[in-house]
């Protein structure tokens, strides 16, 4: 079932969404060689609380294996998603994608960002510039009247006219009082196809595109996902609401960008 939101839930929505962007700066600010996702974990999950957030990605269920252990997911390099933060040390040339989940006064937050690590080579930077442009076509199309397949026909279009596979399996989605709502968002799709956009409805577009194959693995601890090429994917999030009939970014990368200037 789809729920449309009412305008102090989409003002509550903001406010989980800002305080997930403000996490991923909190984040950003430690990323170098040397540093370990359960170290990002760690920060993450200490700012969340310390502002009256509750991580949702924790002990998030898993129908097929154990629940989430982690506040973040923390993909590095060919892992597309769900990466389980670790103590292996981040490598000069390391990409990492941070989906972080924020519960607050009952509404969720969802965002995800791919970062570099020390210096990248232009090939990899590029992926990662192609998947953070799809994501802003994705949600430039959003707006009301259109259709959950204009928005992956939008990613979809831009990343494969760059010789970059889109993942099928997973999707964005609704968001609101749970983190997973309908509809699903794919990163795919043909135009004028799915659901129709309307005022209220919140979404999570969430492109995760793959340097080679679109093909994926699940690896043993039934969480992480990587490429089945083993070559680079990056993943970029925002949850935004359909609002006076345009899509309304609801989350924020602004503090992420001022670090990277």
């Amino acid at each position: 079932m789809i729920f449309l939101k009412t305008e102090d839930e989409i003002e509550k929505m903001r406010a989980a969404n800002l305080l997930v962007g403000r996490t991923l700066a909190e984040i950003a600010k430690i990323i170098k060689p040397g540093v370990t996702t359960k170290q990002m974990n760690k920060l993450a999950n200490e700012y969340i609380r310390d502002n009256r957030g509750i991580p949702t990605f924790l002990g998030y269920p898993n129908p097929n294996g154990p629940d989430f252990p982690a506040c973040i997911c923390t993909s590095v390099n060919e892992q597309v998603v769900h990466g389980i933060p670790n103590d292996i040390p981040l490598h000069d040339g390391d990409i990492v994608s941070v989906d972080c989940g924020v519960l607050l006064d009952g509404y969720n937050g969802d965002s995800c960002y791919t970062f570099q690590v020390g210096e990248v080579c232009e090939e990899v930077k590029k992926l990662l510039r192609v998947t953070k442009e799809a994501l802003y076509k994705g949600i430039e199309i959003a707006t009301a009247g259109n259709r959950v397949g204009d928005i992956g026909w939008a990613v979809q279009q831009h990343c494969e006219s760059n010789g970059y596979g889109v993942v099928r399996e997973f999707v964005g989605h609704g968001i609101g009082k749970e983190m997973h709502e309908d509809p699903p968002i794919p990163n795919y799709g043909r135009r004028g196809g799915g659901k129709m956009l309307k005022n209220g409805l919140c979404i999570a577009i969430e492109p995760m595109i793959t340097m080679g194959t679109h093909e994926i693995y699940l690896m043993p601890d039934k969480w992480t996902v990587i490429t089945r090429d083993r070559k680079p994917a990056a993943h970029f999030e925002h949850t935004i609401a359909i609002h006076h009939g345009k899509p309304d970014i609801l989350s924020s990368f602004k503090e992420i960008e001022m670090l990277e200037v």
